[in-house]
């Protein structure tokens, strides 16, 4: 466990500097939620399975390749992992792990020597198979296949001091009037591997920023049910980062859709190099400054 003083300290830096007088309940409230928020936010970023425990990420290719830390191995992990993990084989959409000689891997808590392992595709829960402080999965992107490594020591986590913010302001909470499309479509989504993923969408939400209509298109992800926004403003590549930032909201009721800004976030991409984050499609990028929610993570 990480000394309980580094995540307070990481939800100070989040909160400081957004005093609300007490004089307005809405802005109040809105400060509770938001700090809530963040909380919960900080504690799944910093969590052993959170973004800044990423320490790789290498795409498969047909046949065997083995993997470790060691000069001479096919994907060259972390220098702190195991010199020689092992042999991940990839035929016909199925990844199938040997354990080299003398490495300790585990699955669920016991010796492996080899076993099928499933990837996250489907939202499907991979086979986690772990050496010390490393875990390795597989995931699908597309139709490619990649080892995600994490590591619960990793140098992001352990240099991770919490994220600026923007104060805290209840107008960047709008309600904004929900159009649906006449039937679901999938839409592109870039993604910052340089794929286009075809993402479904159900709808358009529209409001007012700064005396101006605004318009933003949500994507539906697998198993979630809450709206997905990915967006870009004019603040994105200067006091927020450059590929955009993320949004959650529920479904529309009553036609209406509630934005909260103030809880828009970097993707794990701030954090990381081994992330595969979506990016803002052309019809979400907005000619106004959203000047609330996460500021740019400059130290990745």
């Amino acid at each position: 466990m990480r000394p309980a003083f580094l995540l307070l300290l990481a939800l100070l830096s989040c909160t400081r500097g957004s005093p609300v007088a007490a004089s307005d309940p809405a802005a109040a409230e809105e400060q509770r939620a938001v700090d809530a928020w963040r909380a919960r936010r900080l504690k799944g970023l910093d969590s052993d399975t959170g973004w800044l425990t990423l320490a790789g990420l290498h795409f498969l290719k047909e046949g065997a390749q083995t993997a470790g830390s060691a000069e001479g191995n096919d994907l060259k992990l972390a220098e702190r992992a195991p010199p020689k993990l092992g042999t991940f084989a990839l035929a016909a959409g199925k990844v199938h792990f040997t354990a080299a000689p003398g490495a300790e891997v585990k699955e669920s808590g016991a010796p492996v020597q080899e076993l099928d392992l499933k990837s996250d595709d489907g939202a499907a829960e991979p086979t986690v198979i772990t050496s010390g402080t490393f875990s390795f999965f597989i995931i699908k992107r597309n139709d490619r296949f990649a080892i995600r490594v994490r590591d619960t020591q990793s140098k992001a986590r352990r240099a991770f001091h919490g994220i600026e913010a923007f104060p805290v302001d209840a107008k960047w909470r709008v309600q904004a009037r929900w159009e649906p499309l006449a039937q679901p479509q999938k839409i592109p989504i870039p993604t910052i591997l340089g794929t286009i993923d075809q993402m479904d969408s159900t709808g358009v939400a529209v409001f007012q920023l700064e005396g101006k209509e605004q318009r933003l298109q949500p994507v539906i992800e697998e198993g979630e049910k809450r709206l997905f926004f990915i967006f870009a403003d004019a603040t994105t590549g200067k006091e927020t980062y450059g590929a955009g930032r993320f949004l959650y909201a529920d479904v529309a009721k009553d036609g209406m859709v509630s934005l909260d800004f103030n809880q828009s976030y970097n993707p794990p991409c701030a954090f990381t190099p081994y992330a595969t984050c979506p990016l803002p499609p052309e019809q979400n990028k907005l000619a106004v400054a959203v000047r609330a929610g996460e500021k740019n993570y400059a130290h990745h």
